[in-house]
């Protein structure tokens, strides 16, 4: 008997055979990265690992939707083999089982063949033991390929999505708190790599805030191996703010700072080769995040694709996924916060209006600190 690691992916095993085997191939080298030394070996459908697994990395690693610890033989061996592995798993400690076969390959007898047989030389070697298919109190999976045979009684839920990388990169405008970490996190799930970008204004952010970000992007750090926050200073808002308080147009202060944020991502993806940008916005959260201020965001001010992962979920799905993903704590540690944000902000900026009063702004001639 041979302890192993069964992994299993799902969306990968949809692809054609040259995606297939391009996708496994970035699955295992994540594994790899996080686990070195491991022993990897595959068929279609299916990952072995050997060695030294950690399980909990496994459930950081995205593509993986489940593993099990499984014990390894022959298919001649199972009659004396299954007994003990069922023993030493508790099943005398049941009252019910049922069998779950699977078979891949081609043999004499069907699966339900089998799961008859199995069942019987179990009840044979523990007579208290009833049939229960559908609520049983212990599940015995047998794996049949070709004449190996896996037995475990236990999956695990991995964290699924799709191998890390193989959708390319994208730039994430992370500010720290709940809800960009989660975007960010959400497009990792999709194959993406992250490069998360926090824009610093100058006189209107401190360190506190800078830190939380960098404290988040860390945690993220479990899923993305080596992922790092680029800080980049910048000095516009505080000459467009002192500009848009001489015109008593205060209330767009947030609007023209987004629409910033949006074109120094730009410089950086541009410059990075990734593919696009990612944020945390969801709609109407907050007065730049209205529709119509939506539509005014991004109008010229980007021409990469905005990924907005977080656009149709309410708060409490989104610190849901914090939770579960280790960003919440960080996210809603103590921080100052942007000390910017106007009394009144504008929830339906016009984009002429918008337009307008760029133009007149000497602030917006400053180059990009990219």
């Amino acid at each position: 008997m041979k302890q192993q690691w069964l992994i299993r992916y799902s969306e990968i095993f949809l692809k054609s055979d040259p995606v297939r085997r391009q996708w496994e191939n970035t699955l295992i080298a994540n594994i790899l990265e996080v686990m070195q030394g491991v022993h990897v070996r595959n068929e279609r459908g299916r990952i072995w690992l050997d060695g030294d697994v950690k399980p909990d990395r496994l459930k950081t690693i995205f593509g993986i939707v489940s593993f099990s610890e499984v014990e390894h033989i022959k298919l001649d061996e199972i009659e004396t083999a299954l007994p003990d592995y069922c023993r030493r798993h508790g099943i005398d400690k049941a009252k019910t089982f049922a069998i779950r076969m699977k078979r891949v390959g081609k043999h004499e007898f069907t699966s339900n063949d089998k799961a008859i047989e199995y069942g019987t030389l179990l009840r044979s070697e523990f007579p208290h033991l009833k049939v229960n298919l559908a609520t049983p109190d212990k599940e015995i999976h047998i794996e049949i390929r070709a004449d190996e045979v896996y037995l475990y009684d236990s999956v695990i839920k991995g964290v699924g999505g799709l191998p890390l990388g193989v959708e390319g990169t994208l730039v994430a405008l992370v500010s720290g708190g709940i809800d960009s970490p989660v975007a960010a996190w959400m497009m990792m799930k999709r194959g993406c790599r992250i490069l998360p970008v926090f824009v610093a204004l100058d006189s209107f952010l401190d360190e506190t805030t800078i830190a939380r970000a960098e404290r988040v992007v860390e945690t993220l750090a479990r899923y993305q191996p080596g992922i790092r926050l680029t800080v980049i200073n910048d000095a516009y808002l505080a000459a467009a703010k002192k500009e848009l308080l001489s015109k008593h147009l205060e209330k767009y202060t947030c609007i023209f700072c987004k629409r910033r944020m949006y074109r120094v991502a730009t410089a950086f993806a541009h410059a990075s080769g990734a593919k696009g940008i990612v944020t945390g916005e969801s709609l109407g959260q907050v007065a730049s995040q209205t529709l119509d201020n939506l539509v005014v965001l991004t109008d010229a001010a980007s021409d990469m694709p905005i990924h907005r992962p977080l656009i149709g979920f309410d708060k409490e799905e989104t610190i849901r996924i914090a939770r579960e993903i280790g960003t919440f704590p960080e996210s809603i540690s103590p921080a100052s916060g942007c000390k910017a944000v106007p009394s009144g902000p504008s929830t339906r900026a016009k984009l002429e209006t918008i337009h307008e009063i760029e133009e007149d702004l000497e602030a917006t001639k400053m180059p990009l600190p990219v």
